[in-house]
Parts: C-alpha cells; structure tokens; sequence
C-alpha cells in the first residue's frame, strides 16, 4: 500500500493552538484559531504488515542521516525510545499508542521519497507521526477518520520530549487549506476555498532555531497572566488573532491577495510587538532581515514567519506566479532552500455527465418504441416531463453550463434532436397557454447545453462513462445515472449539494443513503467512518459491489448515532475527478492487452483504485431518489414523485 503524507505551513495563528487549550484552565482565554494548509512537499512511503515495527528508507534525501530502525512490538520498549531523544522518537511514540489501545500488529514502512525540509517549521515530525498512524489504520482497518489518525500522531508525539501542539497534525488533512478552532481540549476543522489562485514561496532559513525554548518561554504565561506584557501575548493571541483569522478567510475567499499579503505583514508586526518580547529565541534577526530585503519587496505583497517564529522558515504571498518563481530563485541563491505553493481554487463543477445507452431490458416492450429516458413523469406543477428533462433540469438549477449525453448509437441521436431542438410547429405551439410557449424556449435552450458521444460497444458502466472523458476535460464532472430522479428536501437540489460539499472536500465523491440489509445483494455498498458529528460526510474506507448480507453485515456495517449498524449505498449521484478517466483508461488498456473484449470494464473498481490512492467521500443529501429502472419502481415514482 502507498501512502503520503505533506508537510504543514501555518499561514496564520501560530500558537494558538496550545494558547486555546488552556481554556480547560482559564475560560476568560479564548478559544485559538489558524488557517493551515498542507504543502506539495511530503513524506512518500510503502507500507504493509509485518511481525515487527520496521522504518526502512530508500529515499536519496535522507541517506546520509538515514539509518534502518526496528524494534519488536513491545509497549516497554516503544515507550523508551520514544523518551530516548533517538531519530526514530516520534514513530516509536504512535506505535505504543497503537499498541496500547488498539493491540496491532506491527508494521513495515518504507519510505521512497522525501521532499520536506526537516526541522523548519513544516512538521516534518508531525507528518512522520501521522504516517505511522495512517499506516495502522489502514493496514488494520481500524476505522479512523482524518481526525482521529490526527489525534493518534499528536498523542504519539507526546510520549516524546517534543511538546508539540495540535496544529503540528494538520497535515493528515492533505494539501488545502483548513481553518482549524482550539477550544480547550474541542478541535474543529473547517474546510477553505480560495476565489483566486494564491502563489506562495515558504523558504526554510537554514539558520538557528530553537522551538524547544521558544514553547516554555511562551507558555509561562498561562493559564493566568500576571504582568502587562503576559496580558499583551494573551491578547495577540487571543481576540487580536480571531480577527486576523476571519479577515483573512475573508480576503482568501474574494480573491483580495493584496489584502491578504499586507494583513500577513500586519499579522508579523503583531507578533513582533507582544509575543516575541517573551523569548530571546524569537529575535529572529535573519528572518526579519529576509522580510525587509528590498530585492523581495516589490515581488510580493507581504510577508511572516512560519510555524513557531524564530530563525526557522519565511512565507511571502508573491504577487503573480512571475514573482513566485523570482522570489524563490533570489532566496535559493541566497543559501536558503525555497519552495512554491499555490492554492488554487477547487473548480466550482461546470459539467455533468447523463449516461442514457442502455435499452431499457426490464421495460420491454416499451423501449422498443421511446426510450425509458423519455417515460413520462408527472410532476408537482401539474406538467407531465419526460425523465431525462427532470434530469437536466436537476442539473442546470444547480448551475451546470454543459451536459453530455451518453447514447448507445447515432440512431438515439435523433429523438434528442425531434425534442431539444426542432421548434413545435406553429399550429401546435398555438394551442398552448402562454406559459407553456414560453416553457417550449425554455426546452429548447437546454438542448443547446447538450453534447453527445456513444457507447458503441456494449462493455459496462464504467466503458460507458468513460466515452465522456473528452468532454470531461481536466475537470471534475457530475454524473446522474440516466434512470433515476432526485427530489430534494430542502431548497437546494440534490445534484447542488453534492456540488457545494465538493467544494469543500475537494475529492473523488459520491452521493450515499442507507438501504435494508436484505437488499445490499443488489447494489454496491460503501463502508467508512463518519468525518462530521452529523453522521452526513463519509470518509469511505472499502466499496464492495453486490456483496452478501453475511458479508455485508460483518464488515460493511456503518454505525449510526445510536450505535445501531446501517448498510450504505451509491444515491445514484457522483463527482468524478480527472483521476478517475485516468484509471478507467488505464483499465481499458489493460483488457486490450490481455485480449479481453468481452469482460466488463465496471466504474465499482476504477472509483475503489481512487479511493485507495486519493480518499473517497460520501456524503448524505437532504432528499430522496425514485428508481425508474423496473416495472414496479416505475409505476412506483409516477405514484409517489409528486408527494411532498
């Protein structure tokens, strides 16, 4: 199994994180809040089970500090090399953890490759924690989500002499940025967008730092300040740094990165003012000669310093990628080592894909004559639509611009071409009410959002979704299968939801809902842990098509609020990412080589190779879905559509 993991640059509240803990001691502190994202560089490794707890390393970066560590998967001694100070602390500190309250095996890591600076102010501790963490529970299935492998990595670390605090963890969250809440011992973690693309360049100073002093110099001001200058780091801290933060999320989400560099500047001289007095190890001269070299000023429109301060690293938000890119040269030829990180929006989803190919089997002998996506369906305003109308209806209230249509053959073409774009005769269009006129434009302008491509070749779902990949482009799509409708329960339709959850989340994602154990023989199930209180977002952990109920009920099992087991299945709406073509291409290649042209090329297995590379989210949307693939699931949602 391949796992990796970033490295972590706080772009604002640093310390915070440790200040708002101590609110379990002092509820006038209030709570800490940064904006964290994870960075490109990282820690790449392969992992699997082993007897034994083994680091391997193969990684050209760290050779020369490198050595390969094992040790037995005995509580005692993890617990003593991780208070030994030894290079291999850290790991040694999570797998006591996981010893101790999950009773693992052990584990052999090997890492490949190693692109994180060590010891400036990126969490490369903190990334190697988590890699443990997710190692363990991937390779032991033990159902932990993004938070709690977090959780694990930071308990971990402090069975070492490090006293890190909770933001080290941010990156188990990947590469995006996240505002993160300290409130005692309450973490919260809020996905963040940007309108713009934001180029930044973090350099590591390659100069002294020392965060070990930095922290107990810091923390002797709480949980009680006592003098003027221990009120002013509580302050800075404090509701001075929750009013940076917010303006900060605000500037991120307009695109206003002038703002944003100079209210990283504001943020720095802060800092300077009423933190760093507290510490002769903030002095930082090399970090604030850095951020005053007039060679950089005019490429950039600020700059602060990173993680604990100190002579560590240096971030700037450059003012164009032209500027990133000169930034980063100027500083590496200056004997630092620089880097570039964008953040770039996640694509708000413009297209959305329809497969309709199928002949309609179970509904025969009415497909031989109107395809089952043309069936007519009553609806609430008393108009009787054709499915596939519903269908993009669905899909262009919720602001897609484009939409493919995946036929069987150019003979289907034409009765899209009889009902989206040929005009009703005059004589017809007379007959009906104003509205309805106006609706038969209204019918007509959708067919000028449609394209259309063919499965020729009749080789399964995913042979079929992937006819679209051109149309897809490098942008994530929308896929609503072609014989079932959605009605939301809420103002906002299904296919919006999934949209704007997207665009949090930033992932391969399906929409989920649960069904009765006796059915999951029919469908594919999902299995995860929940990601929110609400028991709304899935982190998907195994996707198994048509399993057994035995199975299904021994290890696809989901608990709900009240502990009881729920089965889940695909609602029948995806977002599929530009990675997911890429696989089904890779499959399909794959059966050419192999001279397979009859197996068929199934969506189930190219959405679990994702999953198993980038993550998979599954979430719940607030409505319900009408099956019109069988006579009785037919007769069914002309019923029941039109029920509130």
């Amino acid at each position: 199994m391949k796992l990796f993991v970033p490295g972590r640059l706080c772009l604002f509240g640093e310390h915070t994180d440790w200040a708002g803990h101590y609110r379990t001691m002092n509820a006038d502190i209030k709570p800490g809040a940064a904006i964290v994202t994870g960075i490109e560089q990282g820690i790449y490794a392969e992992v699997e089970k082993s007897s034994i707890f083994e680091l391997y390393s193969s990684a050209d970066e760290i050779k020369d500090i490198w050595q390969d560590f094992s040790c037995r998967m005995d509580e005692i001694e993890l617990k003593r090399i991780a208070k030994s100070g030894s290079f291999f602390c850290y790991c040694a500190g999570v797998a006591s953890y996981m010893l101790e309250w999950y009773k693992v095996g052990g584990v052999r890591i090997r890492i490949t490759d190693m692109t994180l600076p060590m010891k400036s102010g990126l969490s490369s501790s903190a990334a190697i924690c988590v890699l443990v963490a997710r190692a363990f529970n991937q390779l032991y299935n033990l159902n932990l989500n993004t938070l709690g492998e977090m959780n694990i990595a930071y308990l971990g670390e402090l069975r070492t002499s490090s006293r890190c605090g909770r933001l080290d963890q941010a990156c188990a969250f990947g590469v995006k940025p996240n505002l993160m809440t300290f409130d005692g011992d309450e973490i919260e973690v809020r996905s963040l967008n940007v309108k713009k693309p934001l180029h930044w360049v973090f350099a590591d100073l390659c100069a002294e730092k020392d965060t070990i002093k930095i922290l107990s110099d810091l923390n002797k001001a709480y949980p009680f300040p006592n003098t003027d200058a221990e009120k002013a780091e509580h302050e800075a801290l404090g509701e001075q740094n929750l009013e940076i933060v917010d303006r900060a999320i605000k500037y991120m989400a307009t695109g206003d990165a002038e703002s944003l560099g100079k209210l990283m500047t504001e943020a720095e001289a802060l800092f300077d003012e009423k933190v760093a007095p507290m510490s002769t190890a903030l002095w930082s001269p090399k970090l604030h000669a850095i951020l005053k070299d007039p060679n950089i000023q005019p490429l950039v429109w600020g700059g602060k310093g990173v993680g604990s301060h100190g002579d560590g690293s240096v971030q700037f938000l450059a003012r164009d990628e032209e500027s990133q890119q000169k930034v980063t040269d100027y500083l590496n030829e200056n004997g630092m080592k620089a880097y570039t990180l964008t953040l770039k929006p996640v694509h708000t989803v413009r297209r959305a894909i329809v497969p309709v190919a199928g002949f309609g089997t179970r509904l025969y002998p009415a497909t031989r004559v109107i395809k089952k996506d043309f069936f007519p369906v009553p609806c609430a305003d008393g108009m009787v639509r054709p499915v596939i109308l519903i269908l993009l209806e669905e899909l262009i209230n919720s602001g897609i611009e484009e939409i493919c249509v995946i036929l069987g053959s150019e003979e289907e073409r034409q009765q899209y071409a009889d009902f989206f774009e040929r005009p009703l005769p005059d004589d017809h269009l007379k007959k009906l009410n104003p509205e309805a006129q106006e609706y038969e434009n209204h019918i007509l302008d959708i067919g000028k959002r449609l394209h259309y491509v063919y499965q020729r070749e009749k080789r399964g779902f995913g042979h079929a979704v992937y006819q679209a990949a051109q149309f897809a482009g490098n942008e994530p799509v929308l896929l609503l299968l072609g014989d079932t409708l959605y009605r939301s329960d809420s103002n906002k339709p299904c296919a919006l939801q999934m949209i704007e959850d997207y665009e949090h989340y930033n992932r391969l994602m399906v929409s989920i809902h649960p069904i009765p154990l006796a059915d999951v023989s029919r469908y594919g199930i999902l299995h995860g842990v929940w990601e929110d209180k609400e028991n709304t977002v899935l982190n998907v952990t195994s996707m198994v098509e048509k399993p057994k109920a035995s199975y299904a009920e021994e290890y696809l099992a989901v608990r709900n609020k009240k502990g009881e087991k729920e089965y889940y299945s695909v609602f029948g709406q995806y977002i599929l990412t530009p990675e997911v073509f890429a696989q089904l291409h890779e499959d399909i290649m794959q059966k050419e080589i192999d001279g397979d042209h009859v197996t068929e090329i199934e969506l189930t297995s190219a959405l679990e190779a994702v999953r198993k590379r980038s993550g998979m989210v599954g979430v719940r949307l607030r409505g319900r879905m009408f099956d019109m693939g069988n006579p009785n699931a037919l007769s069914n949602t002309i019923q029941t559509f039109t029920e509130p």
